[in-house]
């Protein structure tokens, strides 16, 4: 009879997490089907559906010849405004993260505990908080509308979380460690480079890959201290504009929406086994 029942919940919760799974999943298939069909088809029939004819073609008009805000260059300058925003911010708030977690962990000094907590409570605040000060603090450096700028505002944002990950994984690193470092004669740095770093690559897994998509997708920041060719893809995505006037260009749109989003994807998909080791390694400690 136990068996049964387990059996009978077991089957549920498969069912239930097939439901959720397909339910997450229709958006996503909708717009990539999308993306091989042509406009006419789709203004003759529906947004939803399978295509009649595959039309690739969109991917290439989307890439290099699609109109955004009157600018016929397709979304491959917004691609590349994405990756030099994302790879320096997500490198830079990594490191930083990293000491930073270090520091606070393994060098206990007065009132390391009240740092952390202040630096760990840009987790809770809402970005629209922060919209005013960062306009302030741009418009002083005279990096206002820069790829620069959008560079320094992740990097610092990023802070909070990249601090709070490493911090709770180095709290797993035996203190006798570090006692025979310094015993040794190695200080801060030589410590961090020679035992802390090493230990650290599932940690640093998780940090680059929270903050590629993070960065990647985020689309306030982005939308409020930048316009034109200085714009991420995210931000550039919402001034898609038809070449042509007559036929909405759903297919062109859907297909640089999933060319927008494949960074993303790829990333989750060759690292998200990794994501998930290191999000739970340090979880006895």
């Amino acid at each position: 009879m136990g068996d049964a029942r387990a059996s009978l919940a077991r089957t549920l919760i498969y069912a239930a997490a097939v439901l959720l799974a397909i339910a997450y999943l229709v958006p996503l298939a909708v717009v990539v089907l999308n993306s091989v069909r042509s406009a006419e088809e789709i203004a003759q029939t529906s947004m939803i559906g399978w295509p009649r004819a595959w039309a690739f073609g969109n991917y290439g008009t989307a890439w290099s010849e699609f109109c955004i805000a009157q600018t016929c260059t397709g979304i491959r300058p917004y691609m590349l405004n994405s990756a030099l925003v994302t790879v320096p911010a997500t490198v830079l708030s990594t490191l930083l993260g990293a000491v930073a977690g270090y520091a606070i962990s393994l060098w206990r000094f007065r009132g390391h505990a009240w740092i952390f907590g202040l630096v760990t409570l840009g987790v809770f605040l809402p970005e629209q908080m922060r919209l005013i000060p960062w306009t302030i603090v741009l418009r002083d450096v005279g990096l206002t509308n820069t790829l620069t700028g959008l560079v320094m505002i992740h990097t610092v944002q990023g802070l909070s979380f990249t601090t709070l990950f490493c911090r709770n994984y180095y709290l797993s690193i035996p203190q006798d460690l570090m006692k025979a470092a310094r015993i040794d004669g190695a200080g801060f740095f030589r410590i961090f480079a020679r035992i802390v770093l090493p230990l650290s690559p599932p940690i640093l897994i998780v940090t680059v890959i929270w903050q590629f998509t993070h960065i990647w997708n985020e689309f306030l920041y982005g939308v409020t201290f930048t316009t034109g060719t200085q714009q991420p893809i995210t931000a550039a995505l919402i001034a898609l504009s038809a070449s042509v006037a007559d036929i909405p260009q759903h297919g062109v749109q859907s297909a640089a929406v999933t060319i927008a989003a494949l960074p993303t994807l790829l990333v989750y998909l060759f690292g998200g086994r990794y994501f998930v080791r290191g999000l739970t390694a340090g979880a006895v400690k």
